[in-house]
């Protein structure tokens, strides 16, 4: 299986309405984000991708379009790569629900947390890393796909093949703009790389085929 390269999207301004953004729509890149999204571009642009996988949401199509540009390559959408379904918590002032008592279950406790009306923890790790094995099954061990979607996401991804507990999971960096490195073996998982900023260099993938010697 191949290599992946988890990406998450660019900075927004959301974060300054001091709400949860969850999967709202028209949350764009700002300007910073599209100038993070334009360096993913140039460091990637000479990687052959075999795939450009996106979340559907707007902040990520617009992160994976640089990556896609001059490729030939159509942006693929992926439902399962969503954002957390944050229920009634989506457009809320944060300030006023980090007062409430389950806002210290997230932090402390989240595989015990469902979001009212929302997803727990737990299913979304399970979507998202069952998303992460269809796709990685669709390729080859020499080839390389892009996945780009968000930052909760990548690092639950990344947990589950680290063996971190999920209750640990936000002890995992992810920048917006940021690049980790996934390899899905047939029999071995390895985190190459977590959390990077280009300019980066990929690790040169196993060879899988026989030599005679």
């Amino acid at each position: 299986m191949p290599l992946l390269l988890l990406i998450r999207h660019g900075e927004n301004d959301y974060v300054k309405t001091g709400k949860m953004a969850g999967r709202l729509p028209g949350v764009h890149l700002n300007e910073r984000g599209q100038e993070q999204a334009a360096a993913l571009g140039e460091s990637l642009k000479n990687i052959p991708l075999a795939a450009i996988y996106s979340s559907p949401l707007e902040r990520a199509i617009e992160t994976a379009t640089p990556i896609a540009s001059g490729r030939g390559l159509p942006i693929i959408l992926r439902p399962n790569l969503l954002d957390t379904d944050v229920g009634e918590w989506e457009n809320q002032e944060l300030s006023a629900l980090y007062k409430l008592p389950e806002w210290q279950t997230v932090q402390t406790n989240p595989a015990r947390f469902c979001f009212p009306g929302g997803e727990t923890f737990i299913g979304l790790q399970t979507r998202l890393v069952l998303e992460i094995e269809t796709l990685a099954k669709n390729h080859t061990d020499e080839e390389v796909i892009v996945v780009v979607f968000h930052s909760d996401p990548v690092k639950l991804v990344l947990a589950y093949y680290l063996g971190i507990a999920l209750d640990h999971f936000q002890r995992l960096g992810c920048d917006t703009g940021s690049l980790s490195l996934l390899h899905l073996g047939k029999t071995s998982v390895q985190v190459n790389g977590i959390n990077l900023r280009p300019p980066f260099t990929l690790p040169k993938l196993p060879d899988t085929h026989p030599k005679n010697n």
